[in-house]
């Protein structure tokens, strides 16, 4: 039997590089990391290049209740009169439609009714989101611009919008 070290094991090796970590990737993640945190810093402190989505106190609110059709027609309704404020056909409404899909899934997920209504508020600040009342989700719909949040202001120019400012009595906003 041979001995540990006849069989080479603590001999030198000869002519073998050691294999080092591959220096680029290295540095090029130092660096990313570097340049990441700069600029979440430099926004944080000058402001610029962030977004601030100052609320401010509600306008006007309307709460709403979507019905679809078996024809694929999606209707809009007022939550407390039960009238018809718009409606789209299979091929229109696309914002809306697709506004509608998260919150449909959330409904879904939590398990809340389609009758509840959703919550369409317009702020102050000129800003414009929907809540759903019954799984607490909100979108802020000025994030997607002023022509896809206007499809849903257009909600409350309709002839039979009864939206009004929230009194203190009833408790603020959900």
């Amino acid at each position: 039997m041979s001995s540990v070290s006849q069989l080479g094991y603590f001999q030198k090796s000869t002519g073998k590089r050691k294999t080092r970590f591959p220096r680029l990737p290295l540095y090029s993640a130092l660096t990313f990391l570097t340049f990441s945190i700069g600029a979440v810093l430099f926004g944080q402190m000058t402001g610029i290049g962030t977004l601030k989505n100052e609320i401010g106190k509600p306008v006007a609110i309307r709460d709403i209740v979507l019905k679809q059709t078996a024809d694929d027609k999606i209707m809009v309704l007022d939550a407390i009169n039960g009238q018809e404020i718009a409606s789209f056909g299979p091929n229109e409404g696309g914002f809306v439609r697709g506004s509608l899909r998260p919150l449909d899934r959330m409904r879904f997920v939590s398990k809340v009714p389609a009758e509840v209504p959703y919550r369409l508020i317009k702020w102050d600040t000129g800003a414009l989101s929907l809540s759903d009342t019954g799984s607490g989700e909100r979108l802020y719909l000025n994030a997607f611009g002023k022509d896809n949040s206007g499809a849903f202001e257009a909600f409350f120019n309709s002839k039979s919008a009864d939206a009004s400012a929230p009194t203190p009595a009833e408790g603020g906003i959900q």
